[in-house]
């Protein structure tokens, strides 16, 4: 999720931290195979499965465990070199297979597998957590060829566990730290999974959303991140908070890369690849949200490249000044998520094997009290609200449910696209990463990006990498209706294909005052 502010903006704030120019830098395509930074993009042949888990498995003993200390990868399937040797003796047969086949990909720590890997969520309640069950997008990933070569740290609980949380901390792993400047946060919940992707461990990794922890952590890290349609992808055997915002995505190098891991995970029949490039740029308007650029002087100097680079290739674009989603939405939001965590978390607790001693919200409450690493950075406000609330019966959670998909739907997005007739909506993703900040949690800078709109009402949304301001990486977000899946990754590539891909590589700097390079922008 992520955290929202307590006048109309402070539990919008609290939302989005629960869960989550400048001299700008083109990288060539060569960039995106440095085999010194990056590992091959998804698409690209000619690397042995075996090659690409020891660069991988390399990289982790060097920079995630050494180094820079990232501390990105929960967990390593002990079985990741032996798959990739069969897959490799497979291929030597001559058949074709999928652009997936022998990459090592990551999964966030709230999704199951069935390799000898626990489930944890970043919690030591859940360390014998091994259900010998993948999740359905894993077993879909699995049939692509693609060798599951661990876990990312995560956002303790997806970061729904307390009200004063700092992202990318779990109890079983510790602080997940920004591969671009290590003492900045690099946002939640899919903390993990954004840092080892963006400093070249693997091309492609896992996240889920709630509100924000796929998007976040993809801008601040400076890559892809993909948000799908609520429903599209399955949430089964995955660690829940919410029945109806939910959902796993792609988190990669670039947005084919989205698309391959897309086509994958669903009908498996190529269409998110062959939909890519295929926009007509002036058959095409986009609604510009005004309203969700902040104040960001970086940002929104970036922002304004990417519309002029947009126009050039002949988009059309309408502005959107503002929008409203009216009294009381963010409360009913906050509240709805807590009444739905209490339900999910208590029905998947109950499927879980007989070593795990916890079995509702109630007994990890319980757990979290008597164990000493649990508690040590901040408390589980969140847990003891959501334990009061009533069940999925309760009139409360059936109105605040009805207020806050009527807002973000029908008189939301819906009602945006067909009142300004455009067929996506754009908007900056977020401010420059924060601080991160064991004392007082995160800080989240409020203001810019619109995130949480497509998040509630269950909408598709995309980020792509938009340049950089003091070497702090920012993105790009296009949002579509309900199921327009493809069409809003199309749109994304038609971005990073105009703007020449603004990824850029990792700095591991100490902090942003310690930046040597001419990637400030001077204001």
């Amino acid at each position: 999720m992520d955290h929202m502010k307590l006048n109309k903006y402070s539990l919008l704030v609290i939302l989005i931290i629960i869960l989550v120019g400048c001299t700008q830098v083109k990288l060539e395509k060569e960039n995106f195979t440095d085999d010194d930074t990056f590992t091959p993009v998804l698409s690209e042949q000619g690397f042995s499965s075996e090659e690409l888990v020891l660069k991988a498995l390399d990289r982790i003993d060097n920079i995630d465990k050494g180094g820079p200390n990232l501390q990105s990868v929960l967990s390593i399937n002990p079985k990741a070199l032996e798959i990739a040797r069969k897959l490799d003796a497979k291929l030597e047969e001559g058949n074709k297979y999928s652009p997936l086949y022998g990459k090592p990909i990551l999964i966030k720590d709230n999704v199951e597998t069935k390799d000898d890997l626990p489930t944890t969520g970043g919690s030591w309640a859940l360390i014998n957590n091994k259900n010998n069950r993948d999740s359905p997008i894993v077993k879909k990933l699995r049939d692509s060829g693609a060798v599951i070569l661990g876990k990312t740290n995560l956002s303790q609980w997806a970061n729904f566990r307390s009200e004063s949380s700092t992202s990318g901390w779990s109890a079983v792993r510790g602080q997940v730290k920004n591969p671009h400047v290590l003492n900045r946060s690099p946002c939640g919940s899919s903390s993990g999974s954004g840092a080892a992707v963006a400093s070249g461990i693997v091309a492609a990794a896992i996240g889920t959303e709630t509100n924000g922890s796929i998007i976040c952590p993809s801008t601040m890290n400076g890559i892809v991140g993909f948000k799908p349609t609520v429903g599209l992808l399955s949430q089964e055997h995955i660690i829940p908070i919410s029945s109806t915002q939910d959902t796993a995505g792609p988190m990669t190098l670039t947005v084919e890369g989205a698309a391959i891991m897309m086509d994958a995970m669903t009908e498996g029949d190529g269409s998110y690849v062959h939909n890519l490039g295929k926009a007509a740029p002036q058959s095409i308007t986009i609604g510009i949200l005004g309203f969700a650029k902040g104040n960001n002087f970086g940002v929104n100097k970036n922002f304004d490249k990417a519309i002029e680079e947009l126009k050039a290739e002949g988009f059309n674009f309408v502005e959107i000044g503002s929008w409203d989603p009216g009294e009381g939405f963010f409360e009913a939001a906050y509240k709805v998520l807590k009444y739905e965590f209490k339900a999910t978390l208590n029905n998947y607790l109950s499927t879980t094997n007989t070593d795990v001693e916890v079995r509702s919200l109630k007994d990890l409450i319980e757990f979290n009290k008597k164990d000493e690493r649990e508690l040590k950075i901040f408390d589980q406000s969140i847990f003891l609200s959501s334990e009061k609330l009533d069940n999925l019966n309760s009139e409360d959670y059936k109105d605040s449910l009805e207020l806050i998909l009527s807002a973000t739907r029908e008189n939301g997005i819906d009602k945006l696209m067909e009142q300004y007739k455009v067929d996506f909506l754009m908007a900056p993703s977020a401010a420059p990463t924060f601080l991160i900040d064991h004392m007082y949690g995160d800080t989240y800078p409020g203001g810019t990006g619109a995130g949480w709109i497509p998040a509630i009402a269950g909408y598709p949304h995309i980020t792509v990498p938009m340049g950089t301001y003091k070497n702090l990486p920012t993105g790009l977000s296009f949002m579509g209706g309900s199921g327009q899946d493809k069409e809003v990754i199309a749109m994304g590539y038609a971005y990073e294909q105009a703007s020449g891909s603004l990824r850029i590589r990792p700095s591991y700097l100490p902090s942003i005052e310690t930046a040597t390079s001419g990637n400030v922008l001077e204001e």
